[in-house]
């Protein structure tokens, strides 16, 4: 399969293993939406989606009301979500999403992550027209769900496309994709009809993607690895080829 490959492989493993970093992310996204829009899900769609997400990680349920009772203490502080854009060395874009309390910690670790893998850390928006906000909703499609159907009944409420993929086990999964502006709207139509998400997310979508060859792929690898291990980092997007 080559080295590339084998790269993939262990960093597909190590995030799933790191349930802890993926607890930390969604505990911030809940305390974020409780800070944006109060702590009830049922009037709040940005913490549901946080919720929805916290449980297809399995993330514990005390783990999620602790949050929404730390973020609802007035005197807690919320975190400040950042953009970082550049480029990773042999030219494949990068695009890092952070939610932090210290901003010149998290600029000044992402700068020195870009210096030692070789890449180069840009300006906000020199990337707009590499990657697509997009909305993505996944869940786990029910015996005699027909898709098709359900894809045309989804149109007005803003859907783009439904497709299936497959998951890390092998599973299929339906992804209902649609634009960034309409995220509030899909969420609405699926859930009336009665779909359990299993993930509901803003992903960032390469437009294009850069060829590497197996051996330039492991020296990017290396600096998606040092970014999806920090703290602040909420998300990471490249548009290196697979």
């Amino acid at each position: 399969m080559g080295r590339a490959f084998e790269f993939r492989k262990e960093r597909k493993f190590k995030r799933w293993a790191k349930m802890a970093v993926q607890f930390t992310r969604i505990g911030k996204d809940i305390v974020m939406a409780v800070k944006d829009a109060g702590p009830h899900p049922e009037t709040n769609s940005r913490l549901r989606t946080a919720m929805q997400n916290a449980k297809a990680v399995n993330m514990p349920k005390d783990r999620v009301e602790a949050a929404i009772k730390r973020a609802s203490d007035k005197s807690m502080a919320g975190y400040e979500e950042i953009v970082y854009e550049g480029y990773a060395p042999h030219g494949v874009a990068i695009l890092i999403e952070t939610a932090t309390d210290n901003t010149n910690r998290t600029v000044a670790n992402v700068r020195s992550y870009f210096n030692k893998t070789d890449g180069s850390l840009g300006k906000t928006g020199s990337l707009d027209f590499i990657f697509n906000r997009k909305s993505i909703f996944r869940f786990k499609p029910a015996e005699g769900l027909d898709l098709e159907e359900l894809e045309f009944e989804l149109i007005d409420a803003g859907l783009e496309e439904l497709y299936v993929e497959a998951d890390e086990e092998g599973n299929d999964v339906a992804v209902a994709q649609g634009t960034f502006e309409n995220f509030g709207s899909l969420q609405k139509a699926l859930e009336e009809k009665g779909i359990e998400l299993t993930s509901s997310k803003l992903e960032r979508i390469a437009l294009s993607h850069h060829e590497v060859t197996e051996e330039q792929a492991a020296d990017v690898l290396k600096l998606l690895d040092k970014l999806e291990e920090d703290d602040d980092v909420q998300a990471v997007y490249h548009n290196m080829a697979e």
